[in-house]
């Protein structure tokens, strides 16, 4: 961390290890510290909307002269990301469409770079005590990524051990932040080693969200001297046991927060129909287990359909109540195919459903919940609904003043766009 950030403070927190505090008052939605990154990357699928070097949307970027693939918003952009886009330039020129690196193996060619070129320390934040918890199949994607890592880097980076890499990749893919817009897509990932000393809670107090490639921490509840600074590192919508496991299987911990110990809104995420022959624990277990394996196959689909969302709904519904966090999921996932489809109705349809619920289990001032009125603000627009779109979008608003501050890019645009339907 900085050495000094006005309010915070560095401390060993109890079980947990390095962490953060506040020295002093901070009321809801006032910044405690906004973070530069150590290094990152613009995703991808954001090149010709984003300027690889800050990140900022914007049309008519400039095309670097020599790849033609990296673009920016102007010269001062391209030079200030000239140390870090020469390192993949003349590959992304040699392989084409070939050259395929993912968003770790880049960062961590990247963190090689400046620890090596440049002599800066990694950062302590990236430090992992339980390295060799590491599974299997974790492993041997570490592995993969040192394989690209070599075929794509190799003519301008001398590399450490395979020993260091696998530590480095399991650092990189443990304590990385995906940078994400106002709808929470995936705008490219980062290193923040402030951001990174915030430990986790299922109750967080603080948000992390994005000024261009600068994290922003914002209050969500108020908070006072001595208290420590939280976040959740998860989706905060499923039941405990969902929450640790992904803990666990993401961050090798599980959260002793107040909610993991009380459990005080796991009834109502798993809430099930009333039936005149009520659901047995065998058969409740079952449709949970079926309604995870289902949410995987789905996330890996690769062809989304939309009989395969409604044939899950009919099934998971005959035990389940709409609000139940697995028929959130699922209904989700449909209105997200109903987009793809372009059925406009619905999409507003499964959106309507699902907000009312999100607004009840996730915690104040989600962004979850605001990117869910901009996406149904936006669709009643698109379908002349005016005055609900209106209202949607000043509902995101309201959130999103909170979590990204008044002066945001995305609320200046944001007052625009509802000034534009009055």
């Amino acid at each position: 961390m900085k050495e000094s950030i006005e309010g915070i403070e560095r401390f060993v927190s109890p079980g947990k290890g390095r962490g953060l505090r506040v020295t002093k008052p901070f009321k809801v939605g006032e910044l405690l510290f906004a973070s530069l990154p150590y290094t990152y990357v613009l995703t991808a699928s954001e090149r010709g909307s984003n300027c690889e070097f800050c990140f900022t949307r914007k049309e008519g970027l400039a095309k670097c002269g020599k790849c033609k693939k990296a673009l920016y918003c102007n010269v001062k952009c391209q030079k200030g990301d000239w140390a870090m886009h020469k390192l993949e330039c003349g590959a992304m020129i040699a392989y084409g469409e070939n050259w395929c690196p993912s968003e770790s193996v880049r960062l961590v060619a990247r963190i090689i770079f400046l620890s090596v070129s440049l002599l800066l320390s990694i950062p302590p934040s990236l430090c992992l005590s339980d390295i060799d918890d590491v599974d299997i199949e974790k492993r041997e994607m570490n592995e993969g990524d040192i394989a690209s890592l070599h075929q794509f880097y190799s003519k301008n980076l001398d590399f450490p051990s395979k020993t260091a890499l696998l530590t480095l990749f399991s650092q990189v893919n443990c304590n990385g932040f995906t940078v994400e817009d106002e709808e929470l897509s995936k705008m490219g990932s980062a290193v923040y080693p402030d951001v990174a000393l915030v430990n986790h809670s299922c109750c967080p107090n603080v948000i992390v969200t994005y000024k261009g490639n600068v994290a922003e921490v914002r209050a969500v509840q108020d908070m006072t001297p001595g208290e420590e600074v939280f976040t959740s590192y998860i989706d905060l919508l499923y039941p405990t046991a969902d929450r640790n496991q992904r803990l666990r299987d993401a961050y090798y911990f599980t959260c002793d927060c107040k909610e993991c110990k009380t459990k005080s809104k796991d009834k109502l995420k798993l809430k099930v129909r009333k039936r005149n022959k009520p659901p047995g624990p065998e058969e409740i277990s079952s449709m949970m287990r079926y309604a995870r394996n289902t949410i995987k196959e789905f996330r890996s689909a690769k062809q989304i359909l939309m009989e395969m969302c409604q044939l899950s709904l009919d099934k998971m519904g005959e035990v389940f109540e709409d609000s139940n966090v697995y028929m959130l999921h699922m209904m989700y996932q449909a209105m997200g195919v109903c987009l793809y489809m372009g059925d406009w109705d619905e999409a507003i349809r499964y959106g309507e459903k699902v907000l009312k619920p999100y607004s009840i289990l996730y915690p104040p001032y989600s962004m979850n919940v605001a990117s869910m009125y901009l996406k149904l603000g936006r669709l009643y627009l698109g379908l002349e609904r005016k005055l609900s779109g209106i209202d949607a979008l000043k509902k995101a608003m309201a959130i999103m003043e909170v979590a990204h501050g008044k002066d945001h890019q995305y609320l200046i645009e944001l007052r625009k766009e509802i000034e534009m339907q009055k």
